[in-house]
This record gives C-alpha cells, structure tokens and sequence, in this order.
C-alpha cells in the first residue's frame, strides 16, 4: 500500500532531523576531543601552582585568558564526557611544552607535584645545615635554630649535632624544614644502630653514640673516602693507649675565635672540645658523618700507626713513632727535609 504524501514527508522531515542529531552530536564529539588532545600553549616547560580549594573551573577561565587553551567552554562540556579528569589536586606541577590539555589534567588529578632536592654535605654540622635550609625558596622555615633543633628530635643529648643523616633529598614545593630533618634524623638513627649491632666487638667504644661521635671526627680529618678506616685505626689505637686524639677539627669546633686558622692560642685553650686538652672522645660529635665513617668507626684496619699528617692533597702520611711523624710534618708542612 502506497503511503500518503503526508506520511513520507513526515519521514523525511524526520529522517532529516535525526541525521542532524546524529551530526550533531558526532561534531560536538569530535570538537570536545579535539580540546582535550590540543596541545597546551605553554611554549616551554611552565611551572603551575594549584592552592587548596582551587577550581578546575577558575583554572580554566585562566588558561583561556593566557591563551593556553582555546575555550573554557568547549573544555568544560568535554570534561562532562569524562569527569575522572576533574578531580585535580593541590599542590606545585611542572607541565611540560607538548602536553595536552588531557596529559596535563591527568598529572593534576594524579597529584604528581614536581620534586624539588636539597643536598646536606656529609660533614657540614646542623648550623650549617639549619641556614642551607632557610636559604632554599621551596622550604618553609620552621626551626629557626639548633635548640629549636634538639626540641624537635628531643635526643638524651643537649646537642643535637651528629644525628642529622647527609644524603640528598626530594620534597614538594613549600615542605617545612621540619619534614626534612626528621627524615635526616630517622635515617641516621637507623643506620647508626645498625652499623653498632655489626661492629667489631674490640673497638674501645661503650655505645652507639660514641661511634657517632668517633665518626665525625674521621669525618672531619679526611678527605679521600679509602683512607677513612686507616685514619680511624690511628683514633682507634690511641684510645687504647690512653693518648689524648690531639686531631685539629675538634679543636675548631670549639673554638669561638676561629678564623680560618688554628693558632698556638687555640690549642692552648681548654675546651670541651679540644682534644689537645682533654682525654678521650668529645662530649658530642662535631659534624654529621657520613655512612662510610660510621663503618670505619665501626670497623678501623688494623695497624700501628699513631699519627697522620696532611701531604696537602687531601691525604696523608701515617706515622708510627713520633719521630717519623716529625720528619712528616717537615716535609708536608714545614716543606723541609729532614
């Protein structure tokens, strides 16, 4: 049966509306895709800061007007296909040149913050650590100094200097100083314990902390890394013979004068430090020692030397008797031969 004229147009009319529809909704397919896949109009590597309770909306609105993305609009529908790209979060990102508008929302929705690092030099002591940290423009100041410090780690000793752990470390924009120092904090209490428990037995050391304190100063003598457990067998040795360590950096680590040179004066001086003037360790360690000088605290080699002098290249010349040491200190110091 044929169908009336008025039956086909109805048809067609709606045959024509649906494929508009159907065109319609393919272009505004295709249009929202082409948003998210865009590349950003960054130019270079940009730096993004997200504050807390930050729009997705408002960050729109500001790319649109940076002329970072072509329109607000087309990505707000776009985000309503896919609303999982939405849920960005706070904090300090580095969006690369190439990325699209969806790699860069995937990066603020994963919460992928851009890393920032600070270096704590194996032998630098807390105060020079403390004022490394202040200078750092992404770390917040909490502990303004070394008692603010010994609060914070609330060690049995009144100083806290030794117990800092040197390494690198990464951390988000505007992490607070306090962050970091315990992370320092724990990772030497960690390994300090466990270089103690695998100790030589014989090294004439009571505890973990004098090996602490027995490692910053083989810290603080030595500067080439293969010399470390020779250096400590030098302390080592004279500690079983009752002779006082007679070793330079403890000297300036006391002193309140210190230029820059030690002097007859500063020897002289008593200190608690001054291992010239006192038996023994000192009462705390005077730097943060690295992993390598608490294994060669813990483990010195075996010799007979009792002294060392610097050869001026940053290693020495080890001596066993006195007079040898004095021939050394000619030729490497005094520049005479004996």
């Amino acid at each position: 049966m044929a169908l009336k004229p008025w039956i086909k147009g109805a048809v067609w009319a709606g045959s024509l509306a649906i494929t508009a529809a159907l065109a319609g909704s393919g272009y505004l397919y295709y249009q929202t895709q082409q948003t998210l896949e865009r590349p950003l109009a960054l130019g270079q590597t940009t730096e993004l800061t997200l504050a807390p309770g930050q729009s997705l909306s408002s960050l729109l609105n500001q790319w649109e007007q940076a002329g970072v993305i072509d329109s607000a609009w087309w990505a707000r529908l776009a985000l309503r296909l896919e609303p999982e790209l939405t849920a960005i979060k706070a904090g300090t990102y580095g969006l690369d040149a190439q990325m699209s508008l969806r790699d860069a929302l995937t990066h603020l929705v994963a919460g992928d913050e851009l890393q920032f690092q600070i270096t704590l030099v194996e032998g630098g002591t807390v105060t020079q650590w403390l004022e490394q940290l202040h200078q750092h423009p992404r770390v917040t100041t909490t502990i303004e100094d070394v008692d603010q410090l010994q609060a914070l780690l609330a060690t049995e000793q009144s100083n806290p200097e030794g117990w800092l752990f040197p390494d690198t470390y990464a951390f988000t924009a505007d992490t607070e100083d306090r962050a970091i120092l315990l992370r320092a904090y724990r990772r030497m209490t960690t390994e300090l314990e466990r270089v103690w428990q695998e100790r030589d037995t014989s090294i004439p050391l009571k505890n973990a902390y004098e090996l602490l304190i027995l490692a910053s100063i083989i810290e603080k003598e030595t500067g080439t890394p293969e010399e470390r457990p020779l250096v400590s067998s030098v302390f080592v040795n004279r500690l079983n013979l009752g002779m006082r360590l007679q070793t330079d950096p403890t000297v300036i680590y006391g002193a309140e004068d210190y230029q820059g040179r030690i002097t007859r004066k500063h020897l002289d001086t008593w200190t608690p430090y001054n291992t010239y003037r006192i038996n023994g360790l000192t009462p705390t360690p005077i730097a943060n020692p690295s992993l390598a000088s608490l294994e060669a605290a813990a483990h010195p080699d075996q010799s007979d030397y009792l002294y060392f002098v610097s050869k001026g290249d940053g290693s020495h010349q080890f001596s066993r008797t006195l007079r040898e040491h004095n021939n050394a200190v000619n030729r490497y110091i005094r520049n005479r031969t004996p």
